[in-house]
């Protein structure tokens, strides 16, 4: 194992990628002369040439075109938004041409792409620049959406989504670049749609993903101070969702919360609540809890981020109401 950042994880990922196949090249807004707008794509302008590390004008839905052409074309194209909020400009091009191409065309085009960058809060960015677009994409047939939350996974994940036939949402965190984590040497892959139980538990089910897994795990380790076994699992991706994994563990502790940093209505804990309701409501020994991020457009103000972002002592209090310990 060797320590690295979640940002050398990535570049790690890529330029593996990039070695291993020609046809895999990068693009996006800083990602060649200033090594990225995050320092993901560090030193690979040198290694790799401006015909695979390519600088764009700052146009989402122009390179975006473009990243879905070449891909329809035979190459594997990254595409970097420098933020996922800056991806609505090219929405239309990853909903209605990557997602949707190979059902419209019977199957005559794939398009294996990826579309990569950060996604939720990160610091005081305010209202445009801290959405979590997670569930936005998740809602999307044809599309797969990966979440990871270290920097092992982020590796194993992002090789896995370079190499699938099929366009890929990969969402990161601005706040996680810097994280660090044991990272496997040589070459592997983690298989997309396969979560990750990160503790093993009895008494609650916590179920998360992304930036919000260190909520969980932190949550989870305070609870244990307190004699409340936890169960982590880390979706890893939510579109597909591992819901076997998640029900067979709920089956187990009988009681579950879900942490997620999007708005509530028609997030991803709304689905799978559903999903667990219906496969194994006899199980249930309370009501499912959520722990959500607020119903309004992110603040600026660091007093009101903090009350917007699902916290520990929030997801505290909902595991020990399901609990009934409180």
């Amino acid at each position: 194992m060797k320590e690295l950042q979640f940002r050398e994880a990535l570049r790690e990922a890529m330029s593996e990628e990039m070695r291993r196949d020609e046809r895999v090249f990068l693009m996006g807004e800083e990602v060649a002369q200033y090594n990225g707008a995050y320092k993901v794509s560090q030193g690979m302008l040198d290694e790799f040439g401006g015909r695979r590390v390519i600088d764009t004008p700052i146009a989402e839905l122009g390179f975006a075109g473009i990243g879905v052409g070449a891909a329809m074309n035979g190459l594997r194209p990254i595409i970097e938004f420098m933020t996922f909020n800056f991806s609505l400009v090219a929405i239309d091009q990853v909903i209605n041409s990557a997602a949707k191409m190979m059902s419209m065309s019977g199957g005559q085009y794939t398009v294996p792409i990826v579309f990569r960058g950060p996604t939720g809060a990160a610091g005081m960015l305010s209202s445009q620049h801290s959405q979590a677009f997670e569930n936005w994409y998740a809602n999307c047939p044809g599309l797969k959406v990966i979440v990871p939350s270290n920097p092992a996974d982020a590796k194993g994940l992002l090789k896995s989504a370079i190499r699938d036939n099929d366009p890929v949402i990969f969402m990161e965190s601005e706040q996680m670049y810097g994280d660090k984590g044991e990272v496997p040497e040589g070459e592997y892959l983690i298989p997309i749609g396969i979560a990750d139980i990160k503790k093993t538990g009895t008494d609650v089910t916590i179920v998360s993903f992304g930036k919000m897994m260190k909520i969980a795990l932190k949550a989870a380790e305070e609870l244990a101070k307190e004699n409340i076994n936890a169960e982590v699992i880390d979706l890893r991706s939510v579109r597909p969702i591992d819901y076997t994994t998640v029900i067979n563990s709920v089956k187990k502790t009988n009681r579950l919360v879900i942490v997620e940093e999007s708005w509530p209505l028609a997030s991803l804990a709304s689905e799978i609540g559903f999903k667990v309701q219906r496969e194994a409501f006899d199980y249930l020994d309370a009501p499912i809890k959520r722990v959500m991020g607020g119903d309004v457009p992110l603040p600026y103000a660091p007093t009101l981020i903090e009350a917007y972002l699902p916290n520990p002592e929030r997801v505290i209090k909902a595991v020990k109401e399901v609990m009934y310990l409180v």
